[in-house]
């Protein structure tokens, strides 16, 4: 198998020591349940690794929820052992040798969560979107075909041998990513790695080293083989790691950005030289960081990490590229880029399989990203305000958060005067809010109460009036029993006419 050409960097004794003494503190935890599976397997005569993710995790002081294994045992044979080892198994992912299981509490082994997969490799056939498996003898042959070299370190069960045959573990001490193999090879067996190496960028913060970098730059396209529905899985990842903006610099900087999503790649090409305007992909960056930073706790409005107000602050500028506009007086505008960038949004969430809800929502806030900025100083009347709170409607909190994150002027009193702007706003959505009932707003009379009043039967002319009233409530606020009757008849008469 070729190997990487980029020799290990150089890493400090001292660095790789204290990531041992980590790992160590980490794996004494994992290891009564790890050791007494392996003792399982190897009875049966097949090998035992603790693989991946929690290995690399141990090494960063990281206690992995689940654990993944990776066995010689075929999928039939894994399934036979952990019945009987797990009080649950499942085998939703035998087509690609995985087997799971669960095994309750006993004695002082907390509860744990396994997959084991038995040694493959995974090809890509040219023509075809899924993966080709073909599962493998060794432990070196199954961590060759992983994506990078420090998801490539396994512990042997139940001897608890460390093994790192691609330094794994300096690279993790160097924080960089690396392929095991030659990149070309790797990201033409499975181009998902592609994208994986800007997950991982985002969540552990690495770099992706030089050599691999510049492979997927050169087959970035070979990206657009692989389903939507596994593309999106990663980006989900990476915009819910604590910092998505390493993550998103690899996706635009190598090009993969250009095929799956376009919309952040055209920002990034939207370079105004007179500097006429903000940097959109710049600014974008930022709001997705700052929208972040207005995430809540657990107990609050918007707990974090959440994907829909994260999709939202980066797409909510998509509309710029398409709507930019050079005024003659040597302005730059955006006109209705809200609405174009809706549109868009929708679109390319929908081709990324996203479900109706998500795509519903995040298209909406960016549609009103831009409404707070007619408030101006205060001159909104009450019945601007119940418009603002009813069109947003559940997702008012995450509008809230999006609009305060946009805002990224370096001129401290505009910053000032904006943010003040928006905490008179939310001040007057709070007063109305008790007065009224504002975020369920809904006419003075209902639909039954509509036909007795009229004498008329379920049918359009309901909704009609149904409708003029609702307009009534925003433009008023709430009226009385007799003077809805009153409104709704005067309405119901000039009908007549």
């Amino acid at each position: 198998m070729a190997q990487h050409p980029e020799p290990t960097p150089p890493v400090d004794d001292a660095a790789l020591a204290a990531l041992q003494r980590r790992a160590l503190t980490v794996l004494t935890e994992i290891a009564p349940a790890a050791a007494e599976l392996g003792q399982v397997f190897a009875d049966a005569g097949h090998e035992l690794a603790l693989v991946g993710g929690p290995v690399r995790d141990a090494f960063l002081g990281r206690v992995s929820a689940d654990l993944d294994f990776a066995t010689s045992a075929r999928p039939d044979q894994t399934l036979a052992l952990l019945a009987a080892w797990g009080d649950a198994h499942w085998d939703i992912g035998k087509e690609f040798g995985t087997i799971g299981a669960k095994r309750h509490a006993r004695g002082d082994v907390p509860e744990v969560v396994v997959e084991i997969t038995t040694y493959r490799s995974d090809e890509y056939d040219p023509a075809s979107r899924k993966p080709l498996v073909t599962f493998g003898d060794t432990l070196e042959g199954d961590l060759s075909r992983r994506d990078f070299t420090v998801n490539a370190m396994a512990l042997r069960l139940p001897s608890l041998t460390f093994v790192d045959p691609h330094d794994g573990m300096r690279d993790l001490a160097a924080g960089l990513l690396r392929t095991p193999i030659a990149p070309e090879m790797s990201f033409d067996d499975d181009p998902l790695r592609m994208m994986r190496a800007a997950r991982f960028a985002a969540q552990l913060g690495f770099d992706v080293e030089p050599a691999t970098r510049a492979a997927i730059e050169a087959m970035a396209d070979r990206i657009t083989i692989v389903s939507a529905e596994r593309v999106r899985a990663e980006l989900d990842k990476l915009l819910l790691a604590a910092d998505p903006r390493p993550g998103l610099a690899v996706l635009t900087d190598t090009g993969l950005a250009a095929h799956v999503l376009p919309e952040l790649d055209a920002m990034r090409q939207t370079v105004d030289e007179h500097k006429r305007h903000k940097d959109v992909y710049e600014h974008t960056l930022t709001v997705v960081a700052q929208a972040i930073d207005l995430e809540t706790g657990p107990d609050g409005p918007v707990p974090g990490p959440d994907l829909v107000l994260r999709l939202a602050a980066l797409m909510h500028d998509c509309g710029k590229p398409a709507t930019r506009r050079f005024e003659p007086g040597g302005g730059v505008s955006f006109h209705h880029h809200e609405l174009v960038g809706a549109k868009l949004t929708g679109k390319r969430l929908k081709a990324l399989r996203y479900d109706k809800e998500t795509i519903a929502q995040v298209s909406r806030l960016v549609e009103l990203h831009l409404r707070f900025h007619g408030y101006g100083d205060g001159e909104w009347t009450d019945s601007a305000v119940r418009r603002y709170v009813t069109d947003a409607g559940p997702l008012l909190e995450r509008l809230h958060r999006l609009t305060r994150a946009d805002c990224t002027t370096r001129n401290r009193r505009k910053a000032q005067r904006l943010s003040a702007a928006y905490d008179s706003l939310e001040a007057r959505i709070a007063e109305l809010a008790e007065r009224e009932e504002i975020a369920a707003i809904r006419p003075d009379l209902d639909g039954q109460q509509i036909m007795e009043i009229l004498q008329i039967a379920p049918g359009p002319t309901v909704g009609r009036a149904y409708k003029h009233l609702l307009e009534l409530r925003m433009e008023q606020g709430p009226m009385s029993p007799d003077d809805a009757r009153a409104a709704l008849l005067a309405w119901w008469a000039d009908q007549q006419e």
